[in-house]
């Protein structure tokens, strides 16, 4: 395990963000059994819904789990620089927290808000960790 200390941070957020989205899971389940839905259906698409907005939220942490545990996985074992790993590792993770805050709360506008520009953030993360693995490799 000690050559993986040095990336404790990303390894943390990567588990960080798999048990938020086994937690979101249930909490998904159970918001839209109460509402009538079943539990593996998807509500009807209305952002004034809480139902569908919490859906949408755990739909998007389902959607980029694999991209950022690959991209995060291949940097570490490619010996990308821990203090860059680590740190976006960390705020992907933030990021991904706050745009299921922003979700579940409707914090509008639901285009080119608060949203799109946490998803962005999340999103470069990974890019950044992808291509810096790839650069280290070769």
């Amino acid at each position: 395990m000690e050559p993986f200390a040095p990336y404790s941070h990303a390894i943390v957020s990567m588990a960080g963000f798999a048990l938020f989205g086994l937690l979101i899971n249930p909490l998904t389940a159970v918001a839209k059994m109460r509402k009538g839905h079943a539990a593996g259906g998807t509500p009807v698409e209305d952002y004034a819904d809480p139902v569908y907005r919490f859906n949408r939220a755990y739909l998007n942490i389902t959607e980029t789990m694999g991209f950022f545990l690959a991209t995060t996985v291949a940097a570490i074992l490619a010996g990308v620089d821990p203090a860059w790993v680590n740190w976006l590792a960390s705020i992907f993770l933030v990021s991904r927290l706050l745009v299921a805050v922003v979700h579940i709360a409707g914090i509008p506008p639901q285009n080119f808000g608060p949203r799109t520009f946490l998803f962005v953030v999340g999103w470069l993360c990974c890019v950044i960790n992808g291509v810096l693995a790839i650069g280290t490799v070769f």
